[in-house]
Formats: structure tokens, C-alpha cells, sequence
């Protein structure tokens, strides 16, 4: 099988390629494995919507693969979702894609931009509803995730985005790789590790080891089970 393993740093991809062994360079981003009788594209995409939705087409448009992976981190709006926890998103929206009315948000959608079942769109989210067939992927909780620019940090908002979305997890690039993976008709998964709850900034709190290392460990168990 012919995996494009997507992270957004070469942190989140350590802990992952350490099992892997040797590589071979293709560019900047991407670096070839063999791993589990698979051949494993690594893409390090930078942090961001613009620049993983760049590097994601970019990839699936240069070659053929059987399955996409998005292994990261995220903020947990979800009390149960404790960090560490790993999760598979499997909807996710473009929270901030809209125009502000006053105090109201609307939506791209509401603005008439956009249909809501529009391609790639279902009902205005972007939604995995043919995930692969995998053991190891189905273990994990199915949630609702939104993607943003700026992470939330701010009570008020964190309320008004619960609120409009109901989103369990946020991250700044699920989405766009979501969105790509679509537009190409990849069979993908975007799998995350809860490193922090949303709350005012508390870096503290924060269990961003844990979280790559556990995320890691999840797409090492995916890839296996492939």
C-alpha cells in the first residue's frame, strides 16, 4: 500500500519515522520510507491551513496513494477528552470562513457563497463518510473538530464557538487536509492526540509531549493494521 503520512512539523513526525528507519530524500517536505511492507511518503507540511492544503494537493497531485494519514495534535473543547487522548476527526469545518454582521457571525453558507451540500461540503462541514476499513482507526472516538487560524484562548469566544459548532477539538490544518483529500478522492483519515483543553492560554497545563507521543503510537498501529 502507498500511505502519504501528513504532520504539520517535524516534531509530530520524530517520534514516527524513529520506528521507520531509512529514508530517502524526495524535497524539502517529503522523505520516503518502507515501513510494514508499505511505502510511506512522510510530507511535513508547515503550520497552517494555506500551507497543508498547498502541500497536500501538491503531493496527491504528483502521485498515487492508497490511503492518507493526518497525524497531529489539538485542543480539547470536550471535558471527557482529556489530554493525551487520541481521537479520529471525522468531521471537521472552517470555523472562521465566513463575514462578521455586527455581533453575528455568518457563515459562507449563510452568506450565499456556498452551497451547503456543495462539494466537498456535506451540510457545511467537511466529512469523512467512507473512512477506511481498519482496525486500529476504529478503536479510536469519532468526533467533531473545527479548523482555525487563531486557536481559541478567549472565554468569550470559546462559548460563542461551542455554541455555533458544537466542535469537540480544534486544530489549525484538519480541515484543509480533509478538504484536499476530497477534492482528490483519497481514502483518508485525520487521527489527533489531545495535548491541552481550550480554555485561556495555560501552557502548564499542556501535555504536548504526551500528545505527540501517543499520536505517534496511533498512526504506527494504522499503518500496521493497513
Amino acid at each position: 500500500m502507498n500511505i502519504l503520512l501528513v504532520v504539520a512539523t517535524s516534531g509530530e513526525l520524530a517520534p514516527i519515522a524513529a520506528k521507520f528507519g531509512a529514508a530517502s530524500v524526495r524535497d524539502a517536505a517529503l522523505v520516503r520510507y518502507t515501513y510494514a511492507g508499505h511505502m510511506i511518503d512522510a510530507l511535513v507540511t508547515g503550520v497552517g491551513m494555506v500551507a497543508t492544503a498547498s502541500h497536500c494537493s501538491r503531493a496527491l497531485t504528483r502521485d498515487a496513494y492508497d490511503l492518507a494519514l493526518n497525524v497531529g495534535v489539538c485542543g480539547s473543547f470536550d471535558p471527557s477528552l482529556e489530554p493525551g487522548t487520541v481521537v479520529h476527526v471525522v468531521c471537521d469545518r472552517l470555523a472562521e470562513l465566513g463575514a462578521q454582521d455586527d455581533e453575528r457571525f455568518l457563515t459562507i453558507q449563510e452568506m450565499g457563497l456556498l452551497g451547503e451540500d456543495e462539494p466537498p461540503f456535506v451540510k457545511g462541514g467537511l466529512v469523512n463518510t467512507t473512512p477506511p476499513a481498519n482496525g486500529a482507526l476504529a478503536r479510536l472516538a469519532a468526533v467533531r473538530g473545527i479548523t482555525v487560524n487563531t486557536v481559541h484562548g478567549n472565554d468569550r469566544s470559546i462559548a460563542v464557538v461551542v455554541e455555533r459548532f458544537r466542535p469537540q477539538v480544534e486544530s489549525m490544518e484538519g480541515a484543509a487536509f480533509m478538504y484536499a483529500c476530497l477534492m482528490h478522492g483519497v481514502p483518508f483519515a485525520q487521527v489527533r492526540a489531545v495535548s491541552n483543553r481550550v480554555e485561556r492560554r495555560n501552557r502548564h497545563a499542556w501535555k504536548m509531549a504526551e500528545a505527540i507521543t501517543r499520536a505517534g503510537e496511533a498512526a504506527l498501529s494504522i499503518i500496521e493494521h493497513a
